[in-house]
């Protein structure tokens, strides 16, 4: 055997034809969880589909990679977590070195002739949807299934994502329709409102690491909209309030 051969080198393509109905669902997956394989589920039989491709990828451009798992290991946790047979598990992104999901798509389309491509994301990801990079592209590519998640559903359909695609949407109850659809097209499923978050389960996983640790980097403060960290606007708007006492504090003084 050449020493250049991986000892288990992985097939790039999961098993595929032409006709074949394939969710697509993309993500970090640090860690995978039963959300996770709740949404691949319900897409699985509410959409008809042949089988769902896990794409792990090395990391998401929108969000802070700091602290993230390797890659090889979120791909074994994937596995284990699945086991199924109609989930594959792939890391192909990392290796045709794409980053975004427009480009995946688009390396994939050329490969795979005639399958049915769709793809899955959860309420989350469509209220952020046009923050992606060729997003409208990406609605123009492949029919869009949009899975129920605890809190973003309330408004993801009147996200500017949604608000955009809205004529492209199809009612739930024509749901197993969608693979055979020209894009856009796009539907809702509800039923899963699972409040787990791989964001939740990082932080935990973060605060079980002893402190010498040096994998313990702790993830950065969301910033508002004016640029400051929470905590920055929790001090302002304490300073704020003892100001504010003093001052009426001075005009009860002169009052009286």
């Amino acid at each position: 055997m050449n020493s250049k051969t991986p000892a288990n080198p992985e097939r790039l393509l999961p098993p595929h034809a032409p006709g074949m109905r394939i969710g697509l669902f993309g993500g970090t997956f640090d860690p995978p969880h039963q959300a996770h394989l709740g949404a691949t589920l319900l897409a699985l039989k509410r959409l008809k589909l042949d089988r769902v491709w896990w794409l792990v990828t090395p990391g998401n451009p929108l969000k802070n990679t700091n602290g993230l798992a390797p890659l090889r290991k979120r791909i074994a946790a994937a596995r284990a977590l699945t086991h199924h047979p109609r989930i594959d598990v792939t890391g192909l992104e990392a290796v045709i070195k794409t980053r975004y999901t427009y480009d995946t798509i688009s390396w994939l389309l050329a490969r795979c002739p005639g399958v049915r491509f769709v793809w899955i994301m959860g309420a989350d990801n469509l209220r952020s949807f046009h923050r992606w990079q060729k997003w409208r592209k990406i609605a123009e590519q492949v029919p869009i299934v949009v899975v129920d998640r605890l809190g973003p559903s309330l408004y993801a359909a009147a996200s500017p994502a949604g608000n955009v695609l809205a004529r492209a949407r199809i009612p739930e109850y024509a749901a197993s329709s969608l693979p055979d659809r020209k894009a856009p097209a796009w539907t809702f499923l509800h039923g899963l409102k699972s409040p787990l978050s791989s964001t939740a389960l990082r932080a935990q996983r973060w605060r079980k690491r002893p402190t010498g640790d040096p994998r313990r980097t702790r993830p950065s403060k969301s910033k508002s909209k004016t640029g400051g960290n929470r905590r920055g606007n929790k001090i302002a708007k304490r300073k704020f309030t003892a100001s504010t006492r003093r001052r009426r504090g001075r005009k009860r003084q002169t009052r009286y």
